[in-house]
Order: structure tokens, then sequence, then C-alpha cells
């Protein structure tokens, strides 16, 4: 690594995108990930679509007993 970089010519925002979405990878344990993944098999969707429908039945929890 440098000791220093120059950025005199650097364009601020150049590659910012307002609408843009970001998807933030998340990192399951092995057995976890075994385990939904049958269970997203079984019903027959994506194991995104598995996850993301069981942490809306938590969040569901969690807003009823606040």
């Amino acid at each position: 690594m440098k000791q220093e970089y120059d950025f005199s010519n650097g364009e601020r925002g150049k590659f910012f995108r307002e609408n843009a979405k970001l998807n933030l990878p998340v990192y399951l344990d092995e057995e976890v990930q075994r385990y939904l993944q049958e269970r997203a098999e079984a019903k027959g969707v994506e194991i995104g679509l598995l996850v993301n429908e069981m942490l809306r039945q938590d969040i569901k929890l969690i807003e009823a007993v606040k």
C-alpha cells in the first residue's frame, strides 16, 4: 500500500446511484443452512424466500410482546 494517494483528479459521487439497491450477504452456519435448504426444498421454494418468511414471523412475535 502506498504511503499517500493522489485524489486531486477524483470526482465525488461518480458511482453514486440514488436508487441503487444494496443486498447484504448473510453467512449461515453449515448446519443451519443445510436445515433451511432441506425445508425450502420440501416446500418447493427458494431458501431466501423461506428465510424471509421466517424472519417476518419472528418480527411479528417481537412486535406483539413489546
